[in-house]
Parts: structure tokens; C-alpha cells; sequence
């Protein structure tokens, strides 16, 4: 037998084995075969400074155990790993310490790369990609330039939430409150002009090639929420006094009668010309104060504020005139900036109009007929027609029908669907991240670095050409943020401003999201060389779409909707060949830390897997993660159970010790190492690691009660083990007397009929409760079941030699005797 330890050491086994996975390149990508392809794929982390925590490796254990799987059955894997690594963080610290944000992150990637390795995940790092290098983005600009030629990337001037601070625009998930969720900023509501992505041109695209895809079904109906398509109608009201109209959207054209109020976004460009002398100081206030707000906390507010300003619409139904208010819940950007408010059958306008004395009407009841008390709270059911004219006593779906046509019919309407996904605000005033690849005309009469007045003709952008990418950053010394929303780079004079034939042109100084680098990292993956295009189409065909896609569920929306919108485009571009990115998704649970809290350093419940590695082993750590729970549940880590885990790979590591090539598995050993072949292959298909392990425990146990263990039996179990523990699993197959790497080596199959038993065990019930057990042959009869029963004591007890008064037999499952 190879190798001289006597015990267990992972500090000798772990690193000998990851040095001899380098050196022999075991993981690498082929290429070329025609056997099935799996790829295996993690959201790639963002580098941060403080290093992996051990929840990090949950789903990347997860993947791996999947990747070593389908080699071994197989199957051809790309199982690749990079870098998400443009970002605030870098920046920051780099302002806080004066490095440079390019070697922060070359520092924190050589940090957590030796650390993914410490673990011995499979990657091809032949592959590995950052998305700051000049090399990446070439490509990312490049995809940018395919959206602005098709129309999909255009300025605009959008009301922003801007940190003066940070000297950045936040989205509505970084602001609490008011301020920045990342330090406490104070943040304002601003026009500014910014780059937009055109991505509700997509809304129905990702919203019906969501049925392609096997994702959870919460992730499913997430994206279908964050899409918001509605099938309603477009109402116009008439103002009265004036000559504007007012355009709303709604759901319910069947609730227009009802309608007793409006009520228009703070923002709204008629808020100035409907509002009375009288009301304009208290409409001015509340304007300002809106400001301020995130559309976030606007909308999740529970008071629901607002002035009225004076002026009446008309009901374009039954020519009611209705007060116009103005309300901070309404968001200029959502819709026409513009609601009918209907007390009786909505629950946010039933608060409002009870807090501010407007009539509740029902239009709508369960019954058919109205309600002869005022209603007590809004009733939002569809129902029958009441209180609606010649519409009355009509169900809502035939209503809705009718009432939109009636409106087309008389220029009041007509029939729209409308989506609550917005366009994607695409730009950052920030410097660390990919310049967007956009010039603009230069009006001056001198040079403007050097003073001279210039207008900057925004309405006139070019692209840069292609044979220019990548348009790398400049080297700045001073990346702080400023009250500039022109941003960082604006400082750059030299790279912003420049001639060509004679004329200035100024480059864009915004910047794009850390979102832009990771929306197609995974096509980069399969083709990571590639100078002259951004995947081989062979490639493309051969890799995509990806088979397994394993991250957290903090991604379930916007990464998720971001790439898949990418992808479209590029399906379009024929730059792939499928319409969606990602075939099956899986999200890990979260892992708490002891205390049952979130781990963060502020809490100091952050555990570094170095310090569990140094004290337990990587294999001890993996299986310890997959066998705390189902891969989707959220767990609390426990340090003193891996003590646990770490003794099953010490029995592991003693049996084979006992290896004895001239012993023979007697019947019973090879029924259970056919049953545990399946558990463990079916288990580890429907990702069930935890009940694998369970398994080969339970082997490993009765290994344990032999003297000399058949090493056929240990190579099978060296081969069950491998993907959760791949270390030990090396070492074993080689103390075995076996060439490496066991990567190479078939998986296992099992004996259906082996797996069978020929004996079972039945619990056997009196009224329910379980007072015995018998073991009976398998597919036993009723009557055989009975017989054995009867002749057991505590049975014949109970039943008193008095036949059972009915008899419930279950086979293979239960006898339940009722007496």
C-alpha cells in the first residue's frame, strides 16, 4: 500500500493533492469530443478585502460536487471561476489608504483565489477572467456599442437619487430613509442626464421565455413582478378650466364611476398649471419636501400624504368633477405620473380619501346589490356592477370590455398594457469602472484644458470605433467624489478632451455599473482568449446555455433580469445561439452565524475558513456545509459540530488501512454498497448532499466492524467520496495502490435487484399507536403480515386472543390493527 501515515493528516494530504491537480492539470476544459457537455457554473464573487467568510464556499462546494459528478459519469465540464472586481468598495479604499484601486484588486483576487484553491475546487483556471482587465473590457464596451446602434442606449435626463457624498447616483435599494444605505449620506432627488438601456423594449421576451427555464419558482415569480405586465386601459380626463387632459393608466376601467379623486406624482409637469393661487405656497412645500425622499421610501411609506391643488378633472364616464391632489406615493416615473383614485375598491386610496374627507362610492359589490351601510373598508374582489349606470349589474371581466370600448368609441381611452419595469439608468459618476465609449462635438474657441469656454453638444453622440476598444481609464491620483455630476473622470482633462481633424471632441465621463461586467461573464468563460470576437460562435454552440447556475438569492432579480436582457440582444446581434443564458437555477441558503445572525463583521460573528481549514481540514469544511442541511435552506454555523464530520473521514481514512485485497464482501455488505451507489448517485442528481453523506456514513460504520475490508468495496467508496471530499478521496485511491487522479475514473454503478431486500421491517399498530415490529419477507401478504403479529407478545396482549375488529395493511409499510 502506497503512502506511510497511519492517520489522517489534511495538512499533508490537502496540499500535495491541489499541487498535483495544478501540475497535472487535471480540471482543464476538453474540447473537441462528442460526449454530452455540462456547464457548471457559480456567480463569480466581487474580491473584497476581507476574503472569503465560510458562507461563501456553500455553493461553490455545491457546484463542485456537480462538476466532479458529470466528469465521472461522463460528461465533458466547463466549470470555470473570475472576478466581478470593478466596484465602490475598491474605490473607497482606495481614497481611505491612497492605493490605487487596480492593485487592490489584484491583492484582494490573489487573496480569495488562494483561498477557493485552499478548498480544492475543480475550476479551469485556464479560464479565469476579471472584469477590470483591459482585455474584458474591450468587450463589455463593445456589447454597449451593439445596444447604442440598435437604438437600446440613450440619454435622458431622469430624476435620480444623488449623493453628494459618495459623488454618485444611488439606485432606490442603496437609499434608507433618505440617506445612503452605505454610510449614512444624505441623498437628493435630482435631474441629471444619464445613459438609459432600453430594456422594457424586452418586457414580454423575458417575460414569456420565463416558462423555458427550471429556475425556482419564487425566483420565476419575482422576475414576473419586477416585469409587471398589465392589461388594462388608458383613460383620458379633461381638466376642467383648462385645456389639458390628464392620461391614467389602470387595471380597472371597471371602477371609473367610483373614481372620486386624482392624484399626480409631486413631479409632474401640469402640477405648476392646474394649481390655484390659493394652494400654490402649500403644493410649492410639499414639492420640495418629496425631493428628498427615495421613490423607495415614498412608496413603502405608510402615511399617505398629499395637498390638493386647486384644480378639478372631469369624470370623462358620468362628468363628475373630481379634486386633483398632488402625493409623494405617486412616482413620476411609474406610468403616466398620474392615478384615478377609486376609495371604495383600492386599500391605499380608501386611507387617503378617509384621511382627507373625499366620498367613498361602490361600484363593485359581491352580491349585485349596493351596500346599505358606508363601507368600512375597501372591498377589492372583482365582482358585479353597482352604482355605474347602464353598466350596472355586469360582471367585472364583461365590464372592463365594455366600458374600454365605449371609451375608444368617444376618444377617452383605449385599451393598453402597461409594465412596471423601467428602463435600466446605466451611468455612474464614479472612477473605478468600464468608461462608457461615447464622444461628443466640442463648441470652443480655444483649448478647453486650458480654460477656454466650451459647450459640450450632448444631443450629438458618436461611438467610438471598434478598432479602438477598449477605451482604457485614465490614471487619476485624486479619485474622491465631488458635487460634479459630471463625475470623476471630468477631472481627466487631457483624456476627456481631445482633437481629431481639427475639431474638440469631449469623451462621456460617466462610467457604467458593476452590473455591466457580470451580465455576460459566462459567455467570456467559454471563449476567455479570444482578441478578434467576444465567443466563437462554435464555442458559443457548443457550451451554451448553461446548465447549472448556482448563486445567492440576493441575485434572484436584477442580475438575473440584467443578463438575461444581454442576452437577448445578443441573440439578436446572432452573437449566440439561445435565447435564454441560464437553463437551471439553484440558490444556496444563507449561512447564520452562530449566534443565528447574519455574519458581518460589525456583529463579529464572521468565520474565516482559514482558520477552519488550519484546524479541521477543506474536506471537513465541505462536507461540513453540505451536510448541515438541504443546499437551500438558511442554517446557523455550529464550529463544534465539524468535529463531527472530521471523525467520519477519520474512519474513512482508518478502513482503508485495512484494506485486504484477498477479502469478499459477504451478501449483506454488497446489498448495502449497491443501495448506498444508488442513494448517493440519485442524491447527488437532485442535489441532495446532505442525505449522500448520511449514507456513506452509514457504510463507512459498517467498514469499521471488519478486520479487513474488501478493497473493491473501499474503491467504490473512494469513488462516492471523491466530489464531497476530493482530497481524501485521492489519497485513499492512491493508498490503494491506484494511478491518480480518480477524476479520471468511471462512477460507480449499482445492481437494481442488489438494492431490493428480501426482508423488511413493519411497524405494527394497536388503534394507531405503534406497539411492535415484525420483519417479514418483502411483498409479504395480509394474511402473512397478521399471522406474524399475532404471535408477538405485546400484540396477543392487547388483542386479548380476540380477533382485530378491522385490520388496515399497508405492504411494506404498516399493519394497523383496530380493536
Amino acid at each position: 500500500m502506497a503512502g506511510a501515515m497511519t492517520r489522517y493528516e489534511p495538512a499533508t494530504i490537502e496540499p500535495k493533492w491541489q499541487a498535483f491537480w495544478d501540475r497535472d492539470d487535471t480540471f482543464r476544459t476538453p474540447e473537441g469530443t462528442d460526449r454530452p457537455k455540462r456547464y457548471i457554473l457559480d456567480m463569480f464573487p466581487y474580491p473584497s478585502g476581507s476574503g472569503l467568510h465560510v458562507g461563501h464556499p456553500e455553493g461553490y462546494t455545491a457546484t463542485d460536487i456537480m462538476a466532479r459528478y458529470a466528469r465521472a459519469t461522463g460528461c465533458d465540464v466547463l466549470h470555470p471561476m473570475g472576478w466581478d472586481a470593478f466596484g465602490l468598495p475598491a474605490e473607497q479604499h482606495a481614497i481611505l489608504t491612497g492605493t490605487h484601486p487596480r492593485d487592490t484588486t489584484a491583492q484582494n483576487i490573489a487573496t480569495f483565489k488562494r483561498q477557493l484553491k485552499m478548498l480544492g475546487f475543480s475550476y479551469d483556471w485556464a479560464r479565469e477572467i476579471d472584469t477590470t482587465s483591459p482585455e474584458y473590457v474591450k468587450w463589455t464596451q463593445w456589447i454597449f456599442l451593439k445596444l447604442f446602434n440598435r437604438g437600446l442606449a440613450y440619454q435622458s435626463e431622469v430624476a435620480v437619487n444623488w449623493c453628494a457624498h459618495l459623488g454618485t447616483v444611488l439606485a432606490n435599494e442603496e437609499v434608507i430613509n433618505g440617506v445612503s444605505e452605505r454610510g449614512g449620506h444624505s441623498v437628493e432627488r435630482v435631474p441629471l442626464r444619464q445613459w438609459v438601456l432600453k430594456i422594457t423594449e424586452y418586457a414580454d421576451r423575458l417575460l414569456a421565455d420565463l416558462e423555458g427555464v427550471e429556475w425556482p419558482n419564487s425566483t420565476r415569480i419575482m422576475q414576473q413582478e419586477w416585469i409587471g405586465r398589465s392589461e388594462g386601459a388608458e383613460v383620458r380626463f379633461d381638466v376642467a378650466g383648462h385645456d389639458e387632459v390628464i392620461e391614467v393608466f389602470t387595471t380597472r376601467p371597471d371602477t371609473l364611476f367610483g373614481a372620486t379623486f386624482m392624484v399626480l406624482a409631486p413631479e409632474h409637469p401640469l402640477v405648476d398649471v392646474l394649481t390655484t393661487d390659493e394652494r400654490r405656497g402649500e403644493i410649492t412645500a410639499y414639492v420640495e419636501q418629496a425631493k428628498n425622499k427615495s421613490e423607495r421610501d415614498r412608496q413603502a411609506s405608510k402615511d399617505k400624504t398629499g395637498v390638493f391643488t386647486g384644480g378639478l378633472a372631469i369624470n370623462p364616464v358620468n362628468g363628475a368633477e373630481v379634486p386633483i391632489y398632488i402625493a409623494d406615493y405617486v412616482l413620476w416615473g411609474y406610468g403616466t405620473g398620474a392615478i384615478m383614485a377609486v376609495p371604495a375598491h383600492d386599500e391605499r386610496d380608501f386611507e387617503f380619501a378617509t384621511a382627507h374627507g373625499i366620498p367613498i362610492i361602490e361600484v363593485v359589490s359581491k352580491t349585485g346589490a349596493p351596500a346599505e351601510a358606508p363601507l368600512s373598508e375597501a372591498m377589492v374582489e372583482q365582482g358585479v356592477a353597482v352604482n355605474s349606470g347602464k353598466y350596472d349589474g355586469l360582471q367585472t371581466a364583461d365590464f372592463k370590455k365594455r366600458v374600454t370600448a365605449d371609451l375608444e368609441l368617444a376618444g377617452q381611452g383605449l385599451a393598453r398594457v402597461e409594465y412596471k419595469l423601467r428602463d435600466w439608468v446605466f451611468s455612474r459618476q464614479r472612477y473605478w469602472g468600464e468608461p462608457i465609449p461615447i464622444y461628443f462635438p466640442v463648441e470652443t474657441e480655444g483649448d478647453p484644458r486650458a480654460g477656454a469656454d466650451f459647450t459640450i453638444r450632448y444631443d450629438q453622440a458618436i461611438a467610438v470605433e471598434e478598432s479602438e476598444l477598449p477605451l482604457r481609464l485614465p490614471d487619476l491620483e485624486d479619485y474622491e467624489p465631488g458635487t460634479d455630476p459630471a463625475g470623476v473622470l471630468a477631472r481627466a482633462q487631457d483624456w476627456r478632451f481631445f482633437q481629431k481633424d481639427g475639431q474638440w471632441f469631449a469623451r462621456e465621463t460617466n462610467t457604467m455599473p458593476q452590473w455591466a461586467g457580470s451580465c455576460w461573464y459566462y459567455l467570456r468563460f467559454i471563449d476567455p482568449d479570444n482578441a478578434d470576437t467576444l465567443c466563437s460562435p462554435d464555442l458559443a454552440d457548443q457550451w451554451l446555455p448553461v446548465d447549472l447556475y448556482v448563486g445567492g438569492a440576493e441575485h434572484a432579480v436584477l442580475h438575473l433580469l440584467y443578463a438575461r436582457f444581454w442576452h437577448k440582444v445578443l441573440y439578436d446581434e446572432g452573437a449566440v445561439p439561445t435565447k435564454e443564458p441560464f437553463k437551471k437555477l439553484v440558490h444556496q441558503g444563507m449561512i447564520l452565524g452562530e449566534g443565528g445572525q447574519k455574519m458581518s463583521k460589525s456583529r463579529g460573528n464572521v468565520v474565516n475558513p482559514d482558520d477552519i481549514v488550519s484546524e479541521f481540514g477543506a474536506d471537513s469544511m465541505r462536507i461540513y456545509e453540505m451536510f448541515m442541511g438541504p443546499l437551500e435552506a438558511t442554517k446557523p454555523w455550529n464550529t463544534s459540530s465539524i468535529a463531527g464530520v472530521r471523525r467520519f473521514l477519520d474512519r474513512v481514512f482508518a478502513v482503508t488501512l485495512r484494506a485486504d485485497a484477498a477479502a469478499k464482501p459477504d451478501d449483506a455488505l454488497t446489498r448495502l454498497l449497491h443501495q448506498t451507489i444508488r442513494k448517493v448517485t440519485k442524491d447527488i442528481e437532485a442535489m441532495r448532499f446532505n442525505t449522500a453523506i448520511s449514507a456513506m456514513m452509514v457504510l463507512t460504520n459498517e467498514l469499521m466492524k471488519l478486520d479487513g475490508v474488501p478493497t473493491d468495496t473501499l474503491d467504490v467508496l473512494a469513488k462516492l467520496l471523491h466530489p464531497f471530499a476530493p482530497h481524501l478521496g485521492e489519497e485513499v485511491w492512491a493508498m490503494l495502490g491506484h494511478t491518480p487522479s480518480i477524476q479520471a475514473e468511471p462512477w460507480p454503478t449499482y445492481d437494481p435487484a442488489l438494492c431490493e431486500e428480501d426482508e423488511i421491517e413493519v411497524p405494527v399498530q394497536i388503534n394507531g399507536k405503534v406497539r411492535a415490529r415484525i420483519t417479514l419477507p418483502k411483498d409479504a401478504t395480509e394474511a402473512q403480515a397478521l399471522a406474524a403479529a399475532q404471535e408477538l407478545p405485546p400484540i396477543a396482549t392487547h388483542l386479548k386472543d380476540k380477533p382485530p375488529r378491522k385490520t388496515i395493511w399497508v405492504p411494506n409499510k404498516i399493519l394497523n390493527l383496530i380493536t
